[in-house]
């Protein structure tokens, strides 16, 4: 997967600076000329796995949509498969021009994008390349540099604590989520040759069945039980690592095992600050989501943009047009960096016993 960039700031600004009201979910319509009005709908996947899609990403894609004067509808298919196609064929009956999924895996993914293009509708896959998928772009982050960083922050964590020949476990995301596929291949490359050069034991490696905190925890409670040494845990969001945290705990290892995360949740840096959880990835959320409005308001009004980057579907054989942005490894020290950003308030993360630990952190 290549690393790109936002495609164009002007046609981002362009989308938002229009400061004309709009309705959140409306019908169709047609303007004077008979076209029909710009509609778009975004089908989020639910709100387990992470709670980033009704935290930030609704708000962040509703209020780009609001500024740029388009009609919306957004809506979560909360992990059900026949909710997201049946919430896909209302969106496309009400008379969206353009489509946003992220798909909840590449089956239905592709059975609601094919559909939409055969109803003339254009389509863009949001975070979620859908594999064999017929959507005109793809918005996400370069998800590959996502897992490196994941593999590098574990690394510098072990090597903090002085582990020699550390047992690592692989708690790895859904199996069918291209994006767990690209965070594998990413912090892989940074711990496959460590494995094989013997510094580091390749330990339980497992995919957690949709993201599942519950069943994660089941899964890493098991790993645990067979082999306790485990002295390392890659984690594939901050919801895994949790699970994880909370196994550990209940064996009295918590802050001693260093875990890994990502998606900078009030939760996952929370446990960095607590100690119990050695880094996360944070992803800038409101880029990603103005990245995904703009483009989805030039398709609506009939538009098409460039983009600066592709990333190839192995299964559809083609070079789909991506906006890829990129991530940044959150450990303890640089936790300041998501309150800066505005993507948690210093009020939501330092509750409680944790106003301490946000002080001695330095947490404005």
């Amino acid at each position: 997967m290549r690393k790109g960039f936002l495609f164009a700031t002007a046609a981002v600004s362009a989308a938002l600076l229009s400061t004309v009201t709009a309705c959140s979910s409306s019908g169709s319509g047609t303007d004077s000329a008979g076209a029909k009005k710009p509609k778009i709908g975004v089908i989020l996947p639910d709100s387990k796995s992470s709670v980033r899609w009704e935290t930030a990403d609704r708000p962040y894609l509703a209020a780009a949509f609001k500024a740029a004067g388009v009609d919306y509808d957004i809506q979560n298919a909360e992990g059900d498969k026949q909710a997201f196609q049946t919430i896909a064929d209302q969106m496309i009956t009400s008379g969206v021009n353009v489509l946003v999924i992220v798909n909840l895996d590449s089956g239905t993914g592709k059975a609601v994008l094919d559909k939409a293009k055969a109803q003339g509708v254009a389509t863009v896959d949001y975070d979620r390349l859908t594999l064999g998928g017929s959507a005109q772009y793809y918005v996400s982050f370069d998800n590959t540099q996502v897992g490196k960083l994941q593999g590098q922050g574990l690394t510098k964590c072990l090597n903090e604590t002085g582990a020699k020949n550390p047992v690592v476990a692989e708690l790895n995301g859904s199996p069918t989520d291209n994006n767990a596929t690209l965070f594998a291949g990413g912090y892989n490359s940074v711990l496959d040759p460590l494995y094989a050069s013997g510094e580091y034991t390749k330990g339980p490696n497992q995919s957690v069945p949709d993201w599942d905190n519950a069943q994660a925890q089941t899964i890493f409670e098991q790993m645990y039980t067979s082999q306790p040494n485990i002295a390392g845990v890659l984690a594939a969001n901050d919801g895994l690592a949790n699970s994880a945290i909370a196994v550990l705990r209940k064996n009295h290892r918590n802050g001693q095992v260093p875990i890994t995360g990502q998606d900078a949740t009030v939760q996952g840096l929370q446990n960095i600050l607590a100690g119990d959880q050695c880094m996360t990835v944070y992803k800038a959320v409101k880029k990603e989501a103005d990245a995904a409005s703009a483009l989805a308001v030039e398709l609506a009004r009939g538009k098409k943009s460039q983009t600066s980057a592709t990333v190839n579907d192995p299964t559809g054989k083609r070079d789909v047009p991506a906006v890829l942005l990129t991530p940044e490894a959150i450990t303890k020290s640089n936790v300041q960096d998501v309150i800066t950003d505005g993507y948690v308030t210093r009020a939501q993360l330092c509750t409680g016993d944790y106003d301490a630990l946000c002080t001695k952190a330095g947490i404005k």
